[in-house]
């Protein structure tokens, strides 16, 4: 007598949209990491890893060597993440684990927080929050909290050829904002003129920038782009706000620019070594730090679990994924005709 065909196992590291998980358990056994304050910790991780056939992940999880060895059988690795930074792609794909990521939908809600992040910073919203929860009321017109202006004032957008930059630069004209920007490949004149940007030099848009806005990839060539010389180009009354990756700015040189008055404040949703924060940023109040924001609204977070889920059913059900990386790995199983989803064992 035929066995019974067991449900594909899949393991999430954090809470996601119930929409997306309503619609995974139709086809699966499904176990949800409870706690969405903090990152799973790295022993969960290699657990639920070990015990399951499908991973889904968030793009804070860190996918290396120990982890995708935990599981010889581990088929498949669906992050939410656009750009899965921390995703080992390269040992995934020797092992012939799938791996997809999100479609870019998260643009608004990034550029969102980079103009949020800018304006708190420059008007120092949060010290003034900070004051009024003490019973602290300097009254109306009182210099204690003299800020910085955005109406008319230069925003320099570092990387800003893409997506994210471009959205910012589109609400930074609703504040009559001059907006420079700099990215590897300058856009087409046109384009530039419907965006309202200007291309200049890096250096030169540091120099003449009132706020420098990042929005780099993070690559090895982007590590520490934004180090001790670019921040000495900048003006002491200048912002540095940075929404992109962590370590694209060197968060030790920040620190001591900060300290020695070399530039005005940060606005930080990202950090070089997430989760941690770097002691010496928490103790600034020049600045505002969020933790890892950009996509968090819940149109925007509901979109993205669905969109990894549905790269989900089709491996479960044996079809390409609409958005994998590796689709190499897809392309010899399919030849081999292996059908993803079902017992979850295969030869190694």
């Amino acid at each position: 007598m035929d066995q019974p065909t067991r449900r594909p196992r899949v393991f999430v590291t954090q809470p996601i949209a119930v929409s997306a998980l309503e619609r995974l358990r139709t086809v699966a056994d499904v176990t949800v990491d409870p706690d969405s304050s903090r990152i799973l910790p790295r022993d969960a991780l290699l657990a639920g890893v070990r015990d399951c056939d499908f991973l889904l992940s968030l793009m804070h999880d860190k996918i290396d060597h120990t982890i995708l060895s935990a599981n010889p059988n581990l088929r498949a690795i669906a992050s939410m993440a656009v750009t899965p930074s921390d995703i080992d792609i390269e040992e995934a794909t020797r092992r012939g684990i799938v791996v997809t990521t999100a479609p870019a939908i998260v643009t608004e809600a990034t550029a969102d927080i980079c103009f949020g992040l800018l304006i708190a910073v420059a008007r120092r919203i949060v010290e003034g929050d900070q004051l009024v929860r003490r019973g602290v009321f300097p009254g109306g017109q009182s210099n204690h909290l003299i800020g910085s202006g955005v109406w008319g004032k230069t925003l320099g957008l570092v990387g800003g050829g893409g997506r994210i930059g471009s959205a910012v630069a589109r609400r930074a004209r609703g504040f009559q904002m001059d907006v420079l920007y700099w990215s590897p490949q300058r856009k087409p004149h046109r384009v530039e003129q419907e965006i309202g940007v200007t291309f200049a030099p890096l250096d030169d848009l540091l120099q003449k920038s009132d706020f420098v806005s990042i929005h780099s990839p993070l690559k090895a060539e982007t590590r520490h782009q934004i180090g001790e010389r670019e921040l000495a180009l900048m003006k002491p009354t200048a912002f540095l706000i940075n929404t992109a990756r962590g370590p694209v700015v060197d968060e030790l040189a920040l620190v001591a620019a900060l300290q020695r008055s070399q530039i005005a404040g940060a606005g930080l949703d990202v950090f070089e070594q997430e989760p941690a924060v770097a002691p010496a940023l928490l103790r600034l109040a020049n600045v505002v730090l969020t933790p890892h924001l950009g996509s968090a609204v819940a149109e925007t977070r509901i979109a993205l679990a669905n969109a990894v889920v549905d790269n989900l059913l089709a491996l479960i059900d044996g079809r390409r994924p609409p958005n994998i990386i590796n689709p190499q790995v897809f392309s010899v199983r399919a030849c081999n005709g292996d059908k993803t989803g079902a017992d979850g064992a295969r030869d190694r």
